[in-house]
């Protein structure tokens, strides 16, 4: 694997991210962490979406300008994702220059070829989705099904994108590449809104919308939110029609773009068509990920359940965000919604990072010290039992990242955790060293450490910070690339004193927990 390039979707900054905001990036950064240990070459952007009415409306309301209200809460996204740990290569913003002048370059391409035209219209525009919805898509009380708001009539005379003219040739791209859309089950949903699909207004008057990229060589006009902010993923790399540049040659097509189902229809029609339209390759694959509720309640303002990313790390006087990221990327199987709640958090990090995970390292480690003074013999050295399922689980969990089975592949990583844990209690090392059966019990706990070794890079992606504090105690090398894991890796000599064995995660209601946050 020479590179690997992956995206989020571009957050729409009318507002301060939520929970919903973290779980993708959470996703997104999990993925591009862990193919980073099988790939040298990593790129992973992400940003925010800066133009439209919304911005427009929301800004004049707060009597400052829409730029004031982006730059403020641009800031808001970059310091959630930086308190997420969320290790991204770029942060593009669509009010970035250089992305601006690629984007007018892009639209006055299109236009010059014939792909785009100007068309007068008149329809039902709805401005949360920021697109033009037909009357079958309405429900029985003529609402937007996402928003549920009654969308306005609007008539304007605007540039629209032969989108009709690309239908069967996304169309056959769906059916002869399966793992396009992921998961597969949604690429027969995408198939059926490209049956009756319609050519698309990529422009608004500018007597309605303000805040946007002018359309060239004409006052009038805006270049509409599609075109504009689809086209990030490639003005991050410098896409130039007319010179290529050095990073997109190298990093495009993108090998996924991890994006919400809300939004799948204008990643899988829209943008394959403009990126056929450029003449460009089309991403590997597209994966949307399903919602998250608050309490099984999907968030809402209006009910008042819309969580900040941080406030989970505040409330739980957490002192690194890798339980909430645990938590988050394993709330859901691939593609489908999953639940936040208080209580499943608490629950669910206690027992398998604390409990599971943490404790097992803590008590093979002090075992290690209590009978052989932290140093490992080397009679200790013997075939590992535990080898096989360890490695078979690296292969199984690279798998399930190829599938960008996130959730899934957490499960494997704490199934291994349980196969240690057996194997200690099965045989039960402090009964071996009080029959003074001191190579065997010494052969235990180092078979048990080298497997933790094993753990730490597999968890690493998910929690970071326990897995260094993992390998640091282990004097593992964590940037081993997972190709080159074997079951072999506590060395022969000293390995830990006691007051160097410390827990890398603790209980998130345990009073050690809650005198480490005071401190």
């Amino acid at each position: 694997m020479e590179k690997f390039y992956l995206t989020t979707a571009i957050d729409y900054v009318n507002g301060a991210p939520h929970i919903g905001h973290a779980y993708e990036k959470i996703l997104t950064d999990i993925i591009a962490r862990h193919y980073r240990q099988r790939c040298d070459d990593v790129y992973f952007l992400t940003g925010t979406d800066e133009h439209g009415i919304k911005i427009q409306k929301t800004a004049a309301a707060q009597g400052i300008t829409p730029k004031e209200l982006c730059d403020e809460n641009a800031q808001k996204f970059k310091n959630a994702w930086n308190a997420l740990d969320i290790d991204y290569n770029k942060f593009i913003r669509t009010t970035d220059d250089y992305h601006e002048k690629i984007v007018q370059k892009i639209f006055d391409k299109l236009l010059k070829q014939g792909d785009i035209y100007k068309h007068s219209y008149e329809g039902l525009y709805c401005s949360g989705c920021e697109c033009f919805l037909n009357a079958k898509d309405l429900t029985e009380d003529g609402l937007c099904p996402d928003h549920l708001k009654k969308p306005e009539v609007v008539k304007e005379e605007n540039y629209f994108f032969k989108l009709t003219k690309y239908k069967d040739a996304i169309i056959k791209h769906i059916k002869e590449h399966p793992g396009f859309i992921v998961p597969e089950f949604r690429a027969n949903e995408v198939i059926n809104q490209l049956e009756d699909i319609q050519d698309i207004s990529v422009s608004r008057a500018k007597s309605n919308v303000q805040w946007g990229i002018d359309v060239l060589g004409d006052e009038e006009q805006s270049i509409y939110v599609w075109i504009d902010a689809l086209s990030n993923y490639i003005t991050a790399l410098g896409y130039d029609n007319e010179n290529p540049s050095e990073m997109m040659n190298k990093y495009w097509p993108a090998d996924v773009q991890v994006i919400g189902k809300d939004i799948l229809k204008f990643h899988s029609i829209y943008w394959p068509a403009f990126l056929m339209a450029l003449d460009l390759p089309l991403p590997k694959h597209i994966f949307a990920h399903g919602w998250i509720t608050i309490d099984e309640s999907k968030m809402s303002k209006s009910l008042g359940n819309v969580i900040s990313p941080t406030s989970v790390l505040e409330s739980f006087n957490l002192e690194h965000p890798d339980a909430f990221r645990y938590y988050m990327a394993t709330s859901a199987p691939c593609g489908r919604d999953g639940n936040y709640s208080d209580d499943d958090f608490k629950e669910k990090v206690n027992a398998h990072l604390a409990n599971s995970m943490g404790n097992l390292l803590n008590r093979t480690l002090s075992m290690l010290v209590k009978y052989f003074d932290g140093e490992v013999k080397a009679e200790f050295k013997c075939e590992n039992p535990l080898a096989k399922k360890a490695l078979g689980t690296v292969q199984i969990v690279k798998n399930h990242f190829d599938n960008f089975e996130i959730a899934e592949a957490g499960q494997e990583i704490i199934s291994l955790v349980d196969a240690a844990n057996k194997y200690v209690q099965d045989n039960a090392p402090w009964t071996l060293a009080k029959e003074e059966k001191m190579t065997e019990c010494g052969q235990v706990l180092v078979n048990v450490l080298d497997i933790m070794c094993i753990i730490a890079s597999l968890i690493y992606p998910y929690c970071p910070n326990i897995a260094s504090d993992m390998a640091k105690q282990l004097s593992f090398d964590l940037t081993t690339k997972l190709d080159e894991l074997t079951a072999d890796n506590i060395k022969v000599g000293k390995l830990i004193s006691k007051e160097d064995i410390k827990p890398v995660f603790l209980r998130v209601d345990s009073e050690l927990a809650d005198k480490s946050a005071k401190k």
